[in-house]
């Protein structure tokens, strides 16, 4: 796999069917392009139909107004045996005059499924660039976060 293969743009305009009741556009559409971005990063990037199994730390930072061209930067940040960590950067601009502005950012995981509906393996990503370590340290980081936390939630399941 090449670096390019890890990295996914996808861009669209925020319509007036995105609104929230405060006319901004609404977080849960935000979501749902998150995880369309990242869909389409992890299926690129293992060739194989992918699951969300994990989305994470998300942080709203700014509103995206109704009308702003809306762009989702998805990359692969780790990968385990099939699944695939991706950092989704939410980015909105007012097409008529300004600059993109980061709005939301999350960690997302995928698990690339085979046809009978287990898990497959992925190519392995491997970290060039000292961003890219930092990355790679930050999404085992919230891995292991998320395995404590699971362990400390086992009384409740129900």
């Amino acid at each position: 796999m090449t670096i390019d293969s890890r990295m996914v743009t996808l861009r669209q305009l925020a319509a007036p069917t995105d609104v929230n009741f405060g006319g901004k556009v609404h977080g849960g559409a935000v979501m749902k392009w998150i995880d369309e971005a990242g869909y389409a990063c992890a299926g690129n990037w293992s060739e194989s139909y992918c699951v969300t199994v994990f989305v994470g730390g998300i942080r709203f930072i700014k509103p995206i107004r109704v009308g702003d061209l809306v762009e989702l930067e998805a990359k692969i940040i780790y990968t385990g045996n099939s699944s695939m960590h991706i950092l989704v950067n939410v980015s909105s601009k007012d097409i008529r005059t300004g600059d993109y502005e980061l709005t939301t950012r999350c960690i997302i995981v995928f698990v690339a499924i085979d046809d009978e509906g287990k898990p497959t393996g992925v190519p392995q990503w491997k970290p060039q660039s000292d961003e890219d370590k930092n990355l790679q340290a930050f999404a085992k980081q919230m891995m292991e976060a998320r395995e404590d936390l699971h362990e400390k939630l086992k009384p409740f399941d129900l």
